[in-house]
């Protein structure tokens, strides 16, 4: 019986091997493939197709050794009946990577090279198996290794046989995981260029502008592939070159038309949710959240993300409901618990968010750590850090810092560059220097803990040396970073000529639409500051146009246009859209109140300062305007207050802060208050 069935397995093997005989005879040669030998395609399909069918019966009896010796045989025999039948090499090195017989495959192909070295498929052989033994990209494991004998493989193949698509579109691949970007451009062109209608040359080609931050030529290529004949790779790839675009309702709208080729896919779905939030569009993903929460009532991402739909909503009560109930799911789920915290930031409760994060350090503290845990328990230390500088509690924020130092050696010299910034922030420049010169010695090398103590002699007004430190940490990798280290010294030191050709040597190498906006920003900040005030609203109105919700940018071109009295009411609405945002902003706040004096709206004007100085209490323009506020009213005695604290924040401030005229002009206003004052007390007398 055992052999009866064998006979027939045998036979179906068989009639579907005769099947794949025909397809293969009806195939057509690739062009401009080098020709090794006489050609006898008859030879090679027979033997391709024992081939085959041997590698099946290997396949079905445990990789068997006499099955896949004449897989191997007949594979080598069909090769070398038809060299330009490309596709057996790459079944050839497939099978040795089935069978485990990798040194075999590379050995023999090895050999075949030293006696023949324009044997193509032989070097297809090697690519081949170089390439299956790369890795995988995505989960940061490539065997670099492995890429540069495959890129060396391929190089030769496309040298050799220029019209050879499949070899164009790995080598584009292999140079993209290796980010040799223009070399990986070039192959996926080539690719193109042979058939332009190639869809995985067009697909490379935009996921290549997309790592480059090009996502607007991603989009169209990719556009291009969907419209003629849309897939869901395709979709799925235009919809995220939409999200770096943050064209977030487009991305969206592509991928509703991705849950066509997917139907109940949850992860498009939540994909889906989630841009509709990006793009304001807070009905419509509550709608998707609420058909996923149906469907899954435990479905914890998707009640996270509620929880930050209703949080960016400002419903904080649904907000918190939401969240409990993920957490009641998954107590121990970071994001959760960034999520809580972010909800009371969200409120202005920062002392509530810190003792809410306090609760989950304390709680997690361990005498040791998994690798896992050690990475967890980092970005809970740093996120409190922040918060207690947020919270002006530089102290506790260092001790933080030092914590995370203790952690693990790797977090070592990030930990010392915070500490220096805090101390920086904290205007203690002692104990910030004794920091910095403590890192240096135990972190020589570290960028960051360079770029600290260059930023730390910046706010100590020793700006050329600042500005040598941070010429030394050109390397032409990090050189966009570095430039944009100079903008900010050279902004401290009032130099405004080299702070700009710094800005245009970054944004030569800027590419991303974040680098794009910043450099708008500092740009518009700069010309501002230089009172060139037309061109400075120019580069904010760029800004804008890039990224319309940009508070930085609302609040800036507000202020900067209510503070010159030019069109006053539209400095307003933006301010105010900038604070729909991030509402407990003390700087926006300030903003809002000024831009109400000048419209002479008085108490709507003292309650936004006041606000204001409940969040910033030691900024001293807000203390100003609250005085100019206080004095409009007559309340000379409160303006007079608010005036000498202002004084007293500006002489405190860092040296390169002081402004010795704007000093001068408040302490103008404070004794003519006073003087004012003085003769209303002696009329009444």
């Amino acid at each position: 019986m055992a052999n009866f069935f064998m006979a027939t397995s045998w036979f179906e093997r068989a009639r579907r091997t005769a099947g794949l005989i025909t397809i293969l005879a009806a195939s057509a040669p690739l062009p401009g493939q080098q020709q090794q030998q006489p050609v006898d395609r008859g030879k090679s399909y027979f033997h391709y197709s024992m081939g085959h069918l041997y590698a099946e019966l290997a396949g079905a009896y445990g990789n068997r050794g006499e099955y896949l010796n004449k897989a191997i045989d007949n594979y080598r025999l069909a090769m070398k009946s038809d060299a330009e039948a490309t596709f057996i090499a790459e079944r050839l090195a497939d099978l040795y990577l089935q069978a485990g017989r990798v040194r075999e495959g590379i050995t023999d192909a090895e050999a075949s090279l030293r006696d023949n070295p324009k044997d193509l498929n032989a070097r297809r052989v090697l690519g081949r198996i170089y390439l299956r033994l790369v890795g995988d990209s995505q989960q940061g494991r490539v065997n670099e290794q492995m890429v540069t004998k495959a890129i060396e493989q391929y190089t030769r193949i496309t040298e050799e046989s220029p019209k050879e698509i499949d070899s164009w579109l790995n080598l584009g691949r292999l140079h993209r995981v290796a980010q040799n970007s223009v070399d990986a451009e070039k192959a996926f062109k080539m690719a193109v260029e042979i058939d332009e209608s190639n869809e995985d040359g067009l697909t490379g080609l935009a996921m290549l502008y997309s790592d480059r931050g090009d996502a607007k030529a991603a989009a169209e290529l990719l556009g291009k592939v969907a419209a003629k004949s849309p897939n869901l790779r395709t979709l799925m790839g235009l919809a995220g070159a939409y999200e770096q675009m943050r064209e977030h309702s487009l991305a969206a709208e592509t991928l509703r038309r991705a849950l066509e080729f997917a139907k109940g896919n949850d992860e498009i779905r939540r994909a889906l949710a989630q841009n509709l939030m990006l793009a304001e569009k807070y009905d419509q993903a509550l709608k998707e959240y609420e058909e996923l929460l149906a469907e899954d009532p435990r479905d914890v991402q998707s009640l996270l993300r509620t929880s930050q739909l209703y949080r960016q909503m400002r419903q904080f009560e649904k907000a918190r409901e939401y969240s409990d109930r993920a957490k009641k799911l998954e107590p121990t789920n970071l994001e959760i618990t960034y999520n809580e915290v972010g909800i009371f930031q969200a409120e202005g409760k920062t002392a509530e968010a810190i003792g809410a994060l306090k609760k989950v350090v304390d709680a997690t503290q361990r005498r040791t750590y998994s690798a896992g845990e050690k990475q967890n328990r980092a970005s809970l230390l740093e996120r409190l850090g922040f918060l207690y500088r947020i919270n002006e509690q530089h102290k506790e924020a260092a001790a933080v810092f030092q914590d995370l130092g203790a952690l693990d050696p790797a977090f070592g010299a990030p930990s010392a560059a915070q500490s220096i910034d805090t101390w920086r922030m904290a205007h203690d420049y002692s104990k910030a220097t004794e920091e910095a010169e403590a890192a240096i010695k135990k972190y020589p090398e570290d960028r960051g803990v360079r770029a600290a103590r260059a930023n730390l002699l910046a706010d100590m007004g020793k700006f050329d040396q600042a500005t040598a430190e941070l010429k030394k940490l050109f390397d032409g990798k990090n050189d966009r970073d570095t430039h944009m280290q100079l903008v900010q010294a050279h902004e401290k030191a009032k130099n405004y000529g080299e702070m700009s050709k710094a800005i245009d040597a970054a944004e030569g190498l800027s590419t991303t639409p974040d680098e794009k906006e910043m450099i708008h920003f500092m740009r518009g900040a700069m010309l501002e500051k230089t009172k060139k005030f037309d061109q400075a609203e120019a580069e904010f109105r760029k800004l804008l146009a890039l990224n319309p919700t940009s508070t930085s940018a609302l609040n800036y071109l507000g202020y900067m246009m209510a503070d010159r009295g030019v069109r006053v009411n539209e400095a307003l609405e933006m301010i105010k859209k900038a604070l729909e945002q991030d509402p407990n902003n003390g700087a926006y706040l300030d903003s809002l109140g000024w831009a109400y004096y000048k419209l002479g709206k008085l108490n709507e004007a003292e309650e936004s300062l006041r606000r204001a100085q409940e969040r910033t209490p030691k900024d001293p323009t807000i203390h100003d305007h609250l005085g100019d506020v206080l004095a409009k009213q007559g309340n000379l005695k409160g303006a007079i207050t608010e005036w000498e604290a202002s004084v007293k924040l500006h002489q405190q401030a860092p040296p390169f802060e002081q402004d010795p005229q704007e000093a001068a002009k408040i302490g103008k206003k404070l004794e003519g208050a006073r003087v004012r004052l003085a003769k209303e007390k002696q009329g009444k007398k």
